[in-house]
């Protein structure tokens, strides 16, 4: 399951590693609130959740390209 998930590129797996991307993302921008040290202005929370997602979609497409190279051998 986990290696399908990180390598197929089904559509079913890729929505789910969007979706993950997602909460990663929000889970990261609502650290203020989650550990409650320090504070994170509201207005910049949708570009942090946008900026992990962004450094996130990259490393999953190149997790998928693997699979199809190993495959093609």
């Amino acid at each position: 399951m986990w290696n399908d998930f990180l390598h197929s590129n089904d559509t079913k797996w890729r929505l789910a590693r969007t979706i993950v991307q997602g909460i990663i993302g929000v889970f990261i921008s609502n650290l203020d609130l989650i550990i409650g040290e320090f504070n994170i202005d509201p207005a910049f929370k949708p570009a942090i959740t946008a900026l992990v997602m962004s450094i996130l979609s990259p490393i999953m497409s190149e997790l998928g390209k693997t699979k199809e190279i190993t495959e093609e051998k």
